[in-house]
């Protein structure tokens, strides 16, 4: 049976890792074909669409900070990050994973079941902390990281399929 850790941190850890790297492999494409990645941060899909620094801050908001809600009861919408550059989003990103390798497994178990609130304005809506990660926090994650990838492919950045899935969670493992 999947536990709440299983579900939650390694998937967001491995979100995680699979846009580090697949950013890492853009920007390096993007300077072997002498073009600035910087221009990228301030990028739009649609112009009602939030900017791709936007979609990095999110990716680090939908998994570092969804699980420090499962401590602390609330999620709200990110707070800005800082101006930086396109290596500075990436650390965002490696900042994020290493604050997550730092939780265990016991700790997140822990909190299942429990409630977590989003809040955004007058807005308040409860969940278990389960039902937080499945509807809300993965789904999101999911998307962000998506919105991500699908913004340096249209830019020209070398990416497939498996740069996105990152490393899989392989094994059979024994059955009951």
């Amino acid at each position: 049976m999947i536990n709440l850790y299983e579900l939650t941190v390694e998937n967001y850890l491995r979100v995680l890792g699979a846009t580090i790297a697949f950013m890492k492999k853009s920007e390096l494409h993007f300077t072997e074909h002498e073009k600035d990645v910087n221009e990228i941060i301030k990028m739009r899909l649609a112009p009602d669409m939030l900017p791709f620094f936007f979609q990095i801050n999110s990716v680090r908001h939908h998994s570092l900070h969804a699980t420090q809600a499962f401590f602390n009861g609330e999620f709200s919408p990110p707070k800005p990050l800082p101006e930086t550059d396109f290596a500075g989003l990436v650390r965002v990103l490696e900042d994020a994973q290493a604050e997550l390798h730092d939780i265990s497994a016991e700790e997140v178990n822990a909190r299942s079941g429990k409630t977590v609130t989003f809040k955004m304005g007058s807005t308040e809506i409860p969940f278990t902390t389960e039902n937080f990660a499945m509807s809300f926090s993965i789904p999101n994650l999911y998307f962000h990281a998506t919105t991500t990838y699908d913004m340096l492919r249209m830019q020209g950045a070398p990416l497939g399929k498996t740069d996105f899935m990152g490393r899989l969670k392989i094994g059979a493992g024994e059955l009951d």
